[in-house]
């Protein structure tokens, strides 16, 4: 479970703002966690389903020592851009979209080099969150595992590792 200082840092990391640019002029500021926190469900609406907390998974990956700052940083980045994107497609941030706006913009980001990538990277975190063991606090209940009727290997982990 995230400790108190851990919950502090990873608060800073996904609630610090980003500049949204429109026209080479700052259009707004975002947070990158209420961008995730809507993406993640889009990308993947089943781990919402599941009752599997991909929010807090991301999080603990985000301060894990043996993530990168690039990679780190690729994740924040990547809020940005499908920010920017819906404000020049729409005029709006991606939070404030309708499910039909967000799906569309989804369709056209997923076209280009950086959403392809950025997607998948996304979509890599919501697996894995959804399959992880329940010491981690995130998929308590092995649902990720149940779906699929999956029997992990024995034994479970005792503690966190992350």
């Amino acid at each position: 479970m995230l400790n108190k200082r851990r919950g502090f840092l990873i608060a800073g990391f996904l609630t610090t703002a980003v500049f949204i640019m429109n026209s080479g002029k700052i259009f707004t500021t975002v947070s990158p966690k209420d961008t995730l926190d809507i993406l993640q469900n889009d990308l993947f609406a089943k781990a919402e389903t599941l009752g599997v907390n991909v929010s807090a998974y991301l999080s603990l990956i985000l301060q894990h020592s043996r993530i990168n700052k690039d990679d780190k940083e690729y994740i924040r980045n990547g809020t940005k851009w499908i920010n920017e994107e819906a404000v020049e497609v729409y005029k709006k941030l991606y939070h404030e979209l309708t499910k039909s706006e967000r799906e569309q913009l989804l369709k056209r980001v997923s076209k280009s080099e950086w959403g392809e990538s950025y997607m998948a990277t996304i979509l890599t975190y919501i697996l894995e969150a959804i399959f992880s063991d329940p010491v981690y606090g995130v998929n308590t209940k092995r649902a990720g595992q149940k779906w699929l009727k999956f029997e992990n290997g024995l034994p479970y982990p005792k503690e966190a590792l992350l």
